[in-house]
């Protein structure tokens, strides 16, 4: 081989290496961006057609159009998703376990498969403090992602076994985000309670929606908050609901 075929030798060697290095670089940054723990209320507080509406509520949140865009447009990495039901301290349900959102038909199965879940429980109390122990559980086998966060709903203050406080201390909740989304309906003190006890972590905050009518439209702006990373200031909503 001559100087000039040995040039050309090297170049070629070079431009693969190069490609080869920019295809490791490329995976390297396409990884798991955020996994979204969903915590929807099932305690007795709330009755079949409000669980409706948070069933339906959110599997349509899920699907809205600016949803998917931040979804699949996030510069960093995909996002997995898991949704569980909560309500006493042992009554747990996970309708769908870690599930990596990296297309619109993968978007769609998710929305679909919580569109169609059946309810668990419906004659227990109100035990946020377990149902966050269950989510840190749940977040301790999700991919590794950049961002863990528990995203918890409810009409309720915890009124059996241990609270939030307990959670944080006994459960592994380094690096995890919890974040609120109070239901107003008939108990008081809802949204001071999640946000001086249920809020944890880096940029938590709290949305608030009006009623269980409500919960569609407020799921929707905290989804894209979430998955966007979006810090507005004070973790505490604002009076309208409109955090």
């Amino acid at each position: 081989m001559g100087q000039h075929g040995k040039h050309r030798h090297l170049v070629k060697c070079g431009f693969h290496i190069l490609v080869l290095w920019l295809l490791m670089a490329s995976a390297a940054q396409a990884g798991c961006r955020l996994a979204l723990a969903l915590a929807i209320d099932v305690s007795s507080s709330v009755n079949a057609d409000e669980y409706d509406l948070q069933r339906l509520g959110l599997a349509a949140a899920l699907d809205a159009p600016e949803i998917r865009h931040a979804i699949l447009n996030g510069a960093s990495g995909d996002v997995a998703l898991a949704v569980y039901e909560w309500s006493g301290f042992y009554q747990h349900k996970l309708h769908l376990d870690w599930f990596l959102l990296k297309s619109d038909a993968d978007i769609s199965k998710a929305a679909l498969a919580i569109g169609t879940m059946t309810r668990s429980h419906d004659d227990f109390p109100t035990s946020i403090g377990p149902a966050l122990g269950y989510g840190a559980t749940l977040l301790e086998r999700a991919p590794d992602c950049d961002r863990k966060v528990i995203d918890i709903s409810g009409d309720g203050i915890s009124n059996y076994g241990y609270g939030p406080d307990a959670a944080f201390r006994n459960f592994m909740f380094e690096d995890v985000t919890v974040n609120g989304l109070v239901i107003l309906s008939n108990s008081t003190g809802v949204v001071e309670y999640y946000s001086r006890n249920v809020l944890h972590g880096r940029n938590a905050f709290l949305v608030v929606a009006g009623g269980f009518e409500e919960f569609r439209e407020a799921m929707t702006r905290k989804l894209y908050r979430e998955i966007n990373d979006i810090t507005l200031g004070s973790a505490r909503p604002d009076p309208a609901g409109k955090s």
